[in-house]
């Protein structure tokens, strides 16, 4: 016999009694929110979802799909629009809502004609297969994490997409807070919030609490399984939350926002356990894999890294004296900081053969060599590090011109540049394609995905209607950050700009080279004395300071995908990730898609979906080997009437079937598509990232050490070019 609704109420109080001192609910946001102190009980009993009244569901019909409306992920938010959470299920895991807490149905997708309060009844025994051939159920499928955070900024709450529904995937869309957020204290003052590491957490938190629902029934979906993703400042989240899983590190700042499965115990140390039904289960904060698009990481590099991949270019042209000197000692630098790590890689496990053999068996000692001499074309610069990063750039190449027949509506041209005909396309061959792309005698289909690239933080397409991105696309809901700060100036709060890589002035806002040394000083002292909880918040976004740490759970596989002609980031970055990965077990690739820009589209046949249901395959029991599927030949030509690539074959070598080019080709490639200022991020005045590394009274802060030597170190030269 079922209890009748008044019992069912007066259970659901009695679960919830233990709460009401400390617990209040707003029914605007469907949210809950508890004082610091809360215990265990109070925490995982306030955010079951079967327990909130005010969760409601949507059915999209024409994704077959169910939609929770947004609900806060903590019960201390600090900026609630910030700290919620919304996933999107595939409607073959449902049977229907049941409105009444008795568990059985009471509204079905047939008949949900507006959104519907109440809490899902899950199939367990249907099946979904993927549009890869992949198979899931409600309690295998993969739960995919989507980071928001473009430019390291924060993000509205937002209802999921349906992108992956037809996956069978469980998406995650969160909220965060960003750098240059306020919040008022209890006595009305405001104060700077959401720098490192709370958007991070905030995204962790989101994951704890999904992981938590699904635990107890609520929510479908694998635990075990989850993927995050995201676009430029999301692409650096996405990497970080691969990079950090269950790294204690962040453990207070989650206990603090009232997280889900991470308790401080009374003797210092913590619990990461949620009681259920009187068992204990593990809940994590990370990964099972990530794809990251143009992720933005590790800052802490990122100066000195830019700066030596554009000194490798000798034509390079820095904008001024004092640029171009300050490049030159961040190149010597970094060569110093990367000798300094005694990296290696196996030849195998990136199946390139990097020191040129004729086989990939071995293990490669990295390290990077000065000699003026012997390397005159890149400044002086050459070595093993740099042998691995010239054969990642020609296997990127070599991956593009052989998947040409996975192009849709591209324009093919004669040497003559008159359009082919459709026979003549239906007759090319992959090496037919192969050099007409070279000699660039194409133009992409305007329809095509490959031609669809995301500007700052930008949305990107991909050929399965995916939006990989740190600003989401309308149908995630949220409005996007502004990334391009307009006319503001640089350095103030509002800006959310980094400096043209055009400009020839040094600095807009220090009259002196002193000024700005007492400036960067002070800043990275303040940093360097800790966090209220005695951190180093700059240490705590350098993914490198977690891969393979002792204290990390690592993911079992990760992709970034670089936009190679992107000037936002050096592809050193994410080839620093793949070492760090690759040496800590982990399967990892980098992609560094020819001519993509910032967050660039998947191309030539590729997908975020194709990409996980591989993994799965590879790594799951019994799941199912998925392969790329044949490319459908372009039969017909497109409807350009002028060619639009670019003839790379001065520099390109094409021969068997092979590509090939010099590392000072390379270095000219990556130049021609420099967006920044440079050196890097840091460059003199506060810029875009460097938000993320302010405080409670400070929403900007110099924080690169690297830099501030090579000024203390170099100030009499420096000086003397300074703004001149």
């Amino acid at each position: 016999m079922k209890p009748s609704k008044a019992v069912i109420a007066i259970i659901l109080v009695a679960a919830l009694i233990a709460t009401m001192c400390a617990c209040s609910k707003n029914s605007n946001s469907n949210s809950t929110t508890t004082s610091a102190s809360s215990s265990a009980e109070e925490i995982e009993t306030a955010l079951k979802l079967a327990n909130n009244e005010n969760q409601e569901w949507t059915y999209d019909s024409n994704a077959d799909a169910w939609i929770l409306s947004v609900v806060t992920a903590v019960m201390n938010p600090e900026i609630e629009d910030q700290q919620g959470v919304s996933v999107c299920v595939p409607g073959a895991y449902v049977k229907g809502i049941d409105t009444d807490g008795d568990g059985s149905v009471d509204t079905t997708a047939e008949n949900a004609n507006s959104a519907v309060k109440g809490s899902l009844v899950i199939d367990y025994d249907a099946k979904v297969t993927s549009t890869n051939g992949q198979v899931y159920t409600a309690s295998t499928c993969p739960v995919i994490l989507n980071t928001g955070a473009a430019g390291y900024g924060s993000q509205n709450n937002q209802t999921a997409a349906t992108t992956y529904a037809k996956e069978g995937y469980i998406n995650v869309a969160c909220g965060n807070r960003g750098k240059q957020d306020t919040a008022t204290d209890s006595d009305g003052n405001e104060y700077y919030t959401g720098d490192a590491p709370l958007c991070l957490v905030d995204q962790k938190n989101a994951a704890r609490y999904v992981k938590y629902n699904i635990l107890l029934g609520n929510l479908p979906g694998n635990i075990d399984y989850f993927v995050s993703t995201g676009g430029s400042g999301g692409g650096a989240h996405a990497a970080m939350f691969a990079a950090t899983s269950n790294n204690s590190d962040y453990y207070d700042y989650e206990i603090e926002a009232g997280a889900v499965g991470v308790y401080k115990n009374a003797d210092g140390t913590y619990s990461t356990t949620v009681t259920i039904d009187g068992k204990e289960y593990e809940i994590s904060d990370g990964a099972w894999g990530c794809v990251a698009y143009s992720a933005i990481t590790s800052l802490y590099e990122a100066d000195m890294a830019l700066a030596f991949e554009y000194y490798l270019d000798a034509d390079y042209d820095f904008g001024s004296d004092f640029k171009a000197k300050l490049a030159e000692l961040l190149a010597e630098e970094y060569k110093n900081y990367i000798n300094d790590q005694n990296l290696t890689v196996d030849e195998s496990k990136v199946n390139l053969d990097i020191n040129s053999d004729g086989d990939t068996k071995d293990t490669i000692k990295l390290a990077i060599e000065y000699d003026e001499s012997k390397y005159p074309e890149t400044n002086g610069y050459g070595g093993t590090y740099l042998d691995f990063y010239l054969a990642e750039f020609i296997s990127n190449l070599q991956w593009y011109i052989d998947n040409l027949d996975y192009s849709e509506n591209w324009t093919w041209f004669d040497a003559d540049g008159n359009a082919l005909s459709d026979s003549e396309v239906a007759a090319m061959t992959t090496a037919d394609k192969a050099q007409a792309f070279l000699e660039g005698r194409y133009t992409k289909g305007s329809s095509s995905s490959e031609n669809m690239q995301g500007g700052p933080g930008g949305n990107g397409g991909s050929p399965s209607g995916e939006a990989p991105s740190g600003n989401p696309p309308s149908d995630m809901g949220g409005t996007p950050p502004d990334m391009n700060g307009g006319s503001k100036e640089v350095g103030t709060p509002d800006a959310g700009s980094t400096q043209s890589s055009t400009g020839s002035t040094d600095s807009a806002n220090y009259s002196s080279f002193d000024e700005m040394l007492e400036a960067y000083q002070n800043d990275i002292a303040s940093i360097q004395e800790g966090d209220k909880y005695g951190n180093n918040i700059v240490n705590l976004y350098n993914p490198l300071n977690y891969i393979g740490n002792d204290d990390t759970d690592n993911p079992t596989w990760t992709r970034i995908v670089m936009g190679a002609s992107e000037g936002d980031m050096s592809m050193f970055s994410s080839l620093n990730m793949q070492i760090a990965w690759l040496n800590a077990g982990v399967d990892s690739t980098i992609e560094w898609q020819w001519d993509g820009g910032h967050v660039p589209s998947e191309v030539l046949g590729e997908s975020l979906a194709l990409y996980v249901d591989t993994m799965y395959g590879k790594y799951v029991d019994g799941a199912v080997e998925i392969t790329k599927a044949e490319a459908s030949k372009q039969t017909s030509n497109g409807d350009s009437t002028e060619q639009s690539g670019t003839d790379i074959t001065s520099w390109v070598n094409y021969k068997d079937s092979k590509v090939s080019f010099s590392l000072a080709d390379a270095a000219s490639y990556r130049t021609a598509g420099a967006s920044k200022a440079v050196p890097g991020f840091d460059v003199i005045d506060y810029v875009q990232e460097d938000y993320v590394f302010g405080n409670s009274t400070a929403d900007a802060r110099h924080w690169d050490e690297h830099l501030l030597k090579v000024l203390e170190e170099n100030k009499d030269t420096l000086s003397e070019l300074f703004n001149k």
